[in-house]
């Protein structure tokens, strides 16, 4: 059975830009060490041989803790730094010819329920949706769909759905509570100022709040 059948609690997504004052392998290994459900490297970096080598490290990090790797937009680097799944944004390769170099479960960012619903017909294993809340992370985002939009897309998704975009303690219950089996979080694991300790709280609480919804 694929990993994303049984996938709860936190999705915590490293970014070697958005690290704050860690090193992006510091970073993941405290998450690992204070618990996730989905690890992803997300690295827009234009440096290809960069990537692989912290996409390879991070995976082997992940694998020893039985935590799934999953590396954002490159099927290639993602086949061959061993990972467990590819996410892809809206601009990035189709589905089709993302699973002729990478065959694990491919997921996709989608911001509307008609991209929801598109990115279902494809064939898609999990879909990210948001922003849920208004977030720092990303340059230009998509507009903000809130909780309504995030149970619009859970509705039409029939996929398990990793909500993202400004998701903290504070709010994460009503993001589960929306149908959400997931919730993506980069900011406050990285301007925390234990991130072992704000991914145990995350994903001690997204987990709790699944199993009771």
């Amino acid at each position: 059975m694929s990993w994303v059948a049984e996938a709860r609690g936190l999705y915590a997504i490293v970014d070697p830009s958005l690290s704050g004052r860690f090193h992006p392998i510091e970073l993941a290994e405290a998450i690992l060490s204070g618990g996730c459900a989905v690890l992803q490297l997300r690295d827009k970096r234009k440096n290809d041989r960069a990537t692989l080598e912290l996409a390879r490290e991070l995976a082997a990090r992940a694998r020893r803790r039985g935590v799934p790797f999953v590396l954002n937009d490159r099927a290639d680097i993602a086949r061959l730094a061993g990972a467990d799944g590819l996410h892809l944004g809206q601009d990035d390769l189709p589905l089709e010819d993302a699973r002729l170099v990478f065959d694990g479960p491919i997921g996709r960012s989608t911001h509307d329920t008609a991209q929801v619903e598109r990115a279902v017909r494809e064939g898609h294993a999990l879909l990210g949706f948001g922003p849920v809340f208004p977030t720092r992370s990303k340059e230009n985002p998509d507009p903000v769909q809130g909780v309504e939009g995030l149970a619009a897309a859970v509705a039409r998704a029939g996929v398990p759905i990793v909500a993202i975009g400004g998701i903290t303690l504070e709010n994460a219950p009503a993001v589960v509570a929306a149908g959400a089996r997931l919730c993506a979080v980069i900011g406050a694991l990285a301007s925390a100022e234990d991130p072992e300790a704000a991914a145990r709280e995350l994903h001690a609480l997204v987990t709790c709040a699944a199993a009771s919804s």
